[in-house]
């Protein structure tokens, strides 16, 4: 039977911890940082006065791990980091990511399936697949809207001790790149507003000629980066894996697994999962999701304290300890009636 629906945030990812201690240096510097966002009066500069206070989602998203991506991000260099943060504050404006880059806006982009978030890697990350065969439309502003939106929508799906994502992207059926112009865009993007979001970036049937594409490109990503992309991964029946000696090496022990072949989809990257994209009930049920989600947690943001630099690990915890409540009260009332079945 085929699935049609993102699966739910894990509730025991693997490797679920609270942010490790700063060191005394650390501490100070993301004390700097934190006091001058923190501010009653804090205002964003060059911004039209009437609107240069904060809104809640923006306080919502500078969390205690945002100021730190971004501090890492600069090197630990704290006048830098804030300098980005404000760069991004005003860039998530500009784009419109609280208001012209909704669900409805970037809907006629995602009617053949060409990007779709399903499963979850062996670290919790959610994976957001990339289908370039898929493209359905000509290149446009709305293009790169609808990839940030996913992004976005991913990052609403990353459960406790997760802040990275893995990106799937699978060159079959003749798979066009996009032009030099948008890679380049999108890449900046994802580099300036979303640093250290990107947790591993898997890359499947890359025929010879697009290694020139990406050779092209390559300049353009940093180091880091690159170093987290992986070509032709191989996949067995034991899951997915970066290399073929880490797919022979594997044992119940291993950590060496990217993905549980139940994390997977079948079509494309021979997952155990029948997934298969339908317009009609995957872009209503993600959206479902993912509101639903961001909503809790920012009902628990509230009440934890409703403040810049709040922790998204207590947040997320909160949010996962109440759906994992409803799901054993919800088995207890099918028990009692008979309708439980282990």
């Amino acid at each position: 039977m085929s699935i049609h629906i993102p699966l739910p945030v894990p509730t025991h990812p693997h490797e679920a911890a609270p942010p490790s201690a700063l060191s005394e240096n650390e501490q100070t510097l993301y004390d700097i940082v934190l006091k001058h966002f923190s501010s009653t009066d804090y205002t964003l500069p060059n911004v039209n006065q009437e609107k240069a206070a904060l809104i809640v989602d923006e306080k919502f998203w500078l969390s205690y791990e945002c100021l730190l991506r971004y501090l890492r991000a600069t090197k630990w260099d704290a006048k830098e980091a804030i300098k980005r943060l404000e760069d991004t504050l005003k860039w998530r404006r500009d784009f419109g990511i609280y208001d012209i880059i909704t669900p409805q806006h970037v809907e006629p982009e995602a009617t053949t399936g060409k990007e779709f978030l399903f499963g979850y890697d062996t670290h919790g990350r959610p994976a957001l697949y990339l289908c370039p065969s898929k493209q359905n439309t000509e290149e446009s502003p709305r293009q790169i809207h609808y990839t940030v939106w996913m992004l976005e929508r991913a990052i609403d799906l990353m459960g406790p001790g997760v802040e990275t994502l893995a990106l799937m992207i699978d060159y079959a059926d003749k798979a066009k790149n996009p032009s030099i112009g948008t890679a380049r865009t999108v890449l900046n993007i994802l580099q300036t507003h979303y640093p250290e979001r990107l947790g591993l970036a898997l890359i499947a049937h890359l025929p010879w000629l697009l290694h020139a594409f990406y050779k092209l490109i390559t300049p353009f990503i940093d180091p880091l980066t690159r170093l987290k992309m992986v070509f032709n991964p191989v996949i067995n029946g034991n899951g997915l894996f970066r290399t073929a000696a880490e797919a022979e090496a594997w044992s119940a022990n291993s950590a060496s697994r990217v993905f549980e072949p139940e994390q997977f989809v079948q079509e494309g990257w021979n997952g155990s999962q029948p997934f298969i994209y339908s317009q009609a009930v995957y872009w209503e049920a993600l959206v479902k999701l993912c509101e639903e989600r961001r909503s809790r947690m920012v009902v628990a943001w509230h009440r934890i304290g409703g403040k810049v630099g709040t922790k998204e690990w207590e947040v997320k915890v909160a949010v996962r300890d109440e759906t994992m409540n409803v799901q054993v009260d919800t088995e207890n009332v099918l028990a009692e009636n008979g309708q439980f079945q282990s």
